[in-house]
């Protein structure tokens, strides 16, 4: 019941596009912004191609969420706060970002079954797709190599505050004790383990890959 309330309130913000033409992507624009294709066949055996594009620092001045624009056949037909849900030709486009990118951006159709946008070749997401495919073994152990650098940082995180938790004698303390962390690491040493689950996350995103306990914890 909750999850239709949402989607209902999610298709409610979708506002109409104003028919301008969708931008070419730039090669400065790799971390900045995202953009994915649909093709879709209609009823006359043409093709439709709708296009998601994302700037990720670019806002909404009244909620402060990152905004979707949808274009169907280069013109610019729709856009929305995230998480967006566009309706589309037999079913919706699904959107959700993440702090380091996309974690969604999906077509659903109207019997339930899901398939991922393709990733403009010029993107981040698109350079990343092609790597998987022309490097398949070296691209999965690039992705295991994000997991388990994130899956330190939750750890590291965790031992941090539990001994900050712990150390006023008055508060947790004198229910469960004190707790001293066995890894004591230095300012500038968290902040590069910072720095690196941040660069682990925007992999994953670059793969639309997310977790809310790994990926939610690194940003």
């Amino acid at each position: 019941m909750f999850k239709e309330w949402r989607h209902r309130r999610a298709v409610q913000r979708v506002k109409p596009g104003d028919g301008r033409a969708l931008k070419r992507f730039r090669w400065w624009q790799s971390l900045s912004r995202a953009l994915f294709h649909l093709r879709l066949m209609n009823d006359d055996s043409g093709q439709r191609v709708y296009s998601v594009d994302v700037r990720h620092q670019k806002h909404s001045s009244s909620s402060g969420r990152v905004i979707a624009h949808l274009y169907l056949d280069g013109r610019h037909h729709a856009e929305s706060t995230v998480p967006a849900f566009f309706p589309v030709q037999g079913g919706t486009v699904e959107v959700r970002a993440s702090t380091v990118g996309l974690k969604r951006c999906h077509y659903v159709t109207a019997e339930g079954a899901e398939f991922q946008l393709i990733p403009d070749p010029a993107s981040a997401e698109g350079r990343r797709a092609r790597f998987d495919r022309s490097h398949p073994a070296l691209s999965r152990c690039i992705g295991l190599l994000s997991a388990i650098v994130l899956v330190g940082g939750v750890v590291l995180l965790a031992l941090q505050l539990a001994e900050q938790l712990t150390r006023n004698p008055a508060g947790v303390a004198q229910y469960v004790g004190t707790f001293t962390s066995p890894i004591d690491l230095s300012g500038w040493v968290n902040t590069v383990v910072g720095l690196v689950t941040v660069a682990a996350s925007t992999e994953r995103a670059l793969r639309l890959r997310y977790n809310w306990l790994l990926d939610g914890a690194a940003g």
